[in-house]
């Protein structure tokens, strides 16, 4: 392998006879002078003399062509292989020409690899591009990755990328893209395994139902494990929800306005009826009795009052009623009701009959907690569960830096599918104004961020500046790949690929290793309740159907159109649905059809269907 033509301080081409040049491989410029550079080679083509040499321009020059007849090449005849490579630091001056290229050991690659030890780090997947350097590798990086290639555990061939989670105090937070498919859900799978590894408290907003950690992905003993004891998963409204009693009027404003916004004049009407420490009976009641009085009205109120004809409790509930008309004069009949019935259906979710207590514990029991719900009903009880135990931490933090001590409130990290819909760009959402902030002040107080998305230009810009590492799956859409491009040091030929990479494959760019490196992440150890193949799925409920049938059938047989509705009677007694006359025929019909009965002409005029024989 040697430098062809022209160089510079960033890039080269190198060609070779014999050596198959590989995406990302990492190679080994003899140039002493420059105390022999790493580079990775970012393109890659071959030619032989079966193909004309209408080399294209945007990858070969006509340098690179002479210098490679200069130093021997047969360009009609030998098959040459040519790699773009472009130089891990950039060099103070241009590469020597025809400098040979070698596989570096990995001992000169370790620093640049690795950053981290597997028992403190996260052990994420296998970086592409490293099986020749890994032959020298440390045995405590060995086999601690194995991927899962066209069906198949494999075994780790490469270096391991191992993420330094400590590292997030100076380079906080972490962002997964990637569009359906890609690879993003199974990313973050793999992600929060480590996190349960580590003992690194977390909570996880879960929308679909499938961040559960029971179920191995493979049956392979060696490499399953069981993380029993070190997550658990709640449901909002049937064991968690919300202390109405510690809502703040903001809070309440937020919860409200999470079936649809809030008009002005609802917001009004909330900041006015709300009171401190006020229970849900007590809120509920003084709304539903100010919509009462507004249906009623003043006047006839006052009327009724005025008669002598009201006595008793009736007198006293109007004289109510007239005061919260004077108290709420200002507030319209439609935007209490409005308030009403969203109440209500807060109330019917059973947010308001459970607390935050057993998430709390989790966390402070280094557990990994998953929330679940309707992204609707997420997206205001993360702005309240975020913001309660975010204060938690820095009121801790907060009382240690003044030297007074406080009750003891474990960092944690906060991570979520579906990003955008949390904090969107352009408008406001509930757990809009708290992620903005732990984006930005939480690394000073131990809390941080993992945020994945397949639209990475929905999420708010505030945010993504503030992810140091992101993990780019394959992306289709123009427009979230330009933001990529903008918001990581992606280079143009890498960003080309992003259409085309296999579910697994990613970029992680990372202000941590200072550099874009591709990753194929590594097999989880854990599977979604989701990945059955639903045709699969299709398929055996449709079989376990048509053998119930089957038997409810056969042993109602023989049926004719004499006695068909009292044989059809005893079929229902055994589905699990009801038949009518008509689909019970073609049921038989199909039966005959596929050989499982037979039918024959009834001496008395029909269709019989019997056993068969």
């Amino acid at each position: 392998m040697q430098v062809v033509g022209l160089t510079t301080q960033q890039e080269v081409f190198i060609a070779s006879k014999e050596h198959k040049f590989r995406i990302n491989e990492i190679l080994k410029i003899m140039d002493s002078d420059l105390e022999n550079p790493l580079g990775e080679v970012v393109e890659t083509q071959s030619y032989n003399r079966y193909i004309p040499m209408n080399i294209d321009k945007s990858f070969l020059d006509k340098g690179v062509i002479e210098s490679l007849e200069s130093i021997g090449y047969n360009i009609s005849e030998d098959e040459i292989n040519i790699a773009k490579l472009r130089l891990l630091e950039e060099a103070p001056y241009p590469i020597r020409t025809g400098s040979d290229v070698l596989s570096p050991k990995f001992d000169e690659v370790k620093d640049r690899l690795v950053k981290a030890n597997p028992d403190n780090g996260l052990v994420l997947g296998v970086i592409k591009g490293t099986e020749e350097v890994a032959q020298g590798m440390d045995d405590h990086l060995k086999d601690i990755a194995p991927l899962y290639q066209k069906g198949k555990l494999e075994k780790q061939k490469g270096v391991p990328f191992i993420f330094g989670y400590k590292d997030m105090h100076q380079y906080p937070h972490l962002g997964i893209i990637g569009g359906s498919g890609s690879g993003k859900s199974f990313g973050m799978r793999v992600i929060l395994e480590e996190m349960m590894k580590e003992g690194v408290p977390t909570i996880v907003f879960d929308p679909h139902f499938e961040m559960d950690f029971s179920n191995s992905f493979n049956d392979k003993e060696d490499y399953c494990e069981s993380f029993k004891g070190k997550f658990e998963a709640f449901q909002i409204g049937r064991e968690v929800g919300v202390n109405f009693e510690s809502l703040s009027t903001t809070d309440l404003r937020d919860l409200l306005s999470s079936s649809s916004s809030l008009s002005d004049s609802m917001v009004n009407a909330v900041q006015s009826l709300h009171r401190k420490r006020d229970s849900l009976e007590s809120f509920k009641g003084r709304l539903i009795d100010l919509q009462k009085a507004q249906e009623i009205g003043r006047k006839r109120i006052e009327r009724d009052l005025n008669s002598g004809a009201l006595k008793g409790y009736n007198k006293d509930e109007y004289n109510k009623y007239l005061e919260l008309l004077d108290a709420y004069s200002g507030i319209p009949a439609s935007s209490v009701s409005g308030l009403v019935w969203r109440l209500a259906r807060l109330e019917r979710e059973g947010l308001f009959s459970h607390d935050i207590e057993k998430i709390e514990a989790g966390i402070r029991g280094r557990k990994l907690v998953v929330v679940q719900g309707p992204i609707w009903l997420l997206q205001v009880f993360a702005s309240y569960l975020i913001g309660n135990l975010y204060r938690k931490r820095r009121d801790y933090r907060d009382a240690q830096n003044r030297q007074e001590g406080g009750e003891f409130f474990p960092p944690f990290v906060i991570a979520t599918d579906e990003a955008h819909n949390f904090a969107p760009k352009g408008y406001d959402a509930p757990a809009n104004r708290v992620i903005k902030e732990i984006s930005q002040e939480g690394r000073k107080y131990g809390v941080f961020l993992i945020l994945a998305t397949q639209r990475p230009t929905l999420l708010d810009e505030t945010v993504t500046a503030q992810l140091n590492t992101k993990l780019v799956f394959r992306t289709v859409r123009a427009s979230d790949i330009e933001t990529i491009k903008q918001e990581t040091d992606l280079t143009a030929n890498e960003a080309k690929r992003l259409p085309y990479l296999r579910s697994g494959d990613t970029f992680i760019s990372s202000a941590i290793f200072g550099r874009t490196l591709a990753v194929r992440v590594r097999i989880a150890k854990t599977g979604s309740p989701h990945k059955e193949n639903p045709f699969d799925e299709l398929e055996k409920e449709s079989k376990l159907e048509d053998e119930e049938l089957y038997k409810a059938i056969i042993n109602s047989l023989p049926i004719n159109e004499t006695n068909i509705l009292a044989k059809l009677d005893e079929v229902n007694k055994s589905l699990r649905s009801t038949l009518d006359r008509g689909e019970l025929l073609n049921r038989l019909e199909d039966l005959c059809d596929r050989s499982m009965i037979k039918k024959e002409d009834s001496f008395l005029g029909g269709s019989s269907y019997k056993e068969l024989d």
